[in-house]
């Protein structure tokens, strides 16, 4: 049985990831205590239910109750008929308090805070930061869409083989801040920059032109090559300890020339070794001109 702990911060996207889940042929429920999801998980383990795929979202709001998760997880950690993984999603306070403002919906933890919106964020913080500790899967949702974050998720559950490592190799700008989901991250400002030249200024990494011209240089190309073999020596290591998902990320300045060249050309490289791929390029569209 696979069972999926969908948890974080609120008005992280949390609901959205339930919704693919549920799509995605997932019994859900949402807002379970988490006393009772081991009671749950055995029910449907001993009657014919037919339910061999769950996923939970436990967070804040079962209050003080919440506290039984890391002793739920742990039973369930060691029930070798159990599958379970903690997939954690999280936002930038600044993203999380706009969101509030826009759906005009209070906090789980409006009353305690008597209103004060960045208090019960950061009180929520401190008491899910161990659970982002020993999640299996991490998403920061600051700068997606809800359909790129339903894409994420599929790419990540449908069809997702227990013991398979999914890699995702991601762009991104340093002007718009650094990412804070990345497990790798490599600084690509090191290299030659078409932004200074005027006939690829307006194209992108994803074009040949720039990649071509990225990669002319010998720098690029040693550079490329080391970081190759740095990732094809860690990856079985990863895999080897069990890891579930592994974030790559290259800056450049911008986020739209070196670092998705060097995104683009490590996916591909991953994916011809035979990885299971995502691509994100997190600042391709920023300041876009239309």
């Amino acid at each position: 049985m696979k069972l999926l702990i969908v948890t974080g911060m609120s008005g992280s996207g949390k609901s959205s990831v339930m919704d693919v889940m549920e799509d995605i042929g997932y019994y859900c429920i949402d807002n379970i205590p988490p006393k009772l999801i081991r009671q749950f998980v055995e029910l449907c383990k001993k009657t014919d239910t037919g339910i061999d795929q769950i996923a939970v979202a436990v967070d804040i709001r079962t209050g003080d109750m919440f506290a039984e998760i890391f002793r739920c997880w742990q039973e369930l950690k060691n029930d070798d008929s159990v599958e379970v993984k903690v997939l954690f999603i999280e936002a930038s306070d600044e993203v999380l308090i706009k969101r509030y403002k826009e759906t005009r919906r209070k906090h789980p933890l409006d009353e305690k805070f008597n209103g004060n919106l960045h208090a019960a964020i950061h009180y929520e913080w401190k008491q899910l930061s161990q659970l982002r500790e020993i999640a299996d899967y991490y998403m920061e949702t600051s700068n997606l869409s809800t359909s790129d974050l339903k894409e994420q998720v599929k790419a990540l559950f449908l069809e997702n083989k227990s013991d398979s490592l999914v890699i995702k190799v991601m762009s991104f700008g340093f002007k718009y801040g650094v990412s804070t989901e990345s497990d790798l991250v490599f600084d690509v400002r090191c290299l030659p920059n078409p932004y200074y030249l005027p006939e690829l200024r307006n194209h992108t990494g994803c074009e040949s032109c720039v990649r071509d011209y990225v990669m002319s240089f010998e720098q690029s190309q040693t550079l490329f090559n080391k970081l190759t073999d740095l990732l094809d020596y860690l990856i079985p290591l990863y895999i080897k300890e069990g890891k579930s998902q592994l974030v790559v990320a290259f800056g450049c300045t911008g986020g739209k020339h070196r670092s998705i060249t060097f995104a683009e050309l490590m996916a591909k490289h991953l994916t011809d070794s035979g990885f299971k791929v995502q691509k994100y390029h997190r600042d391709i569209t920023r300041d876009k001109k239309f």
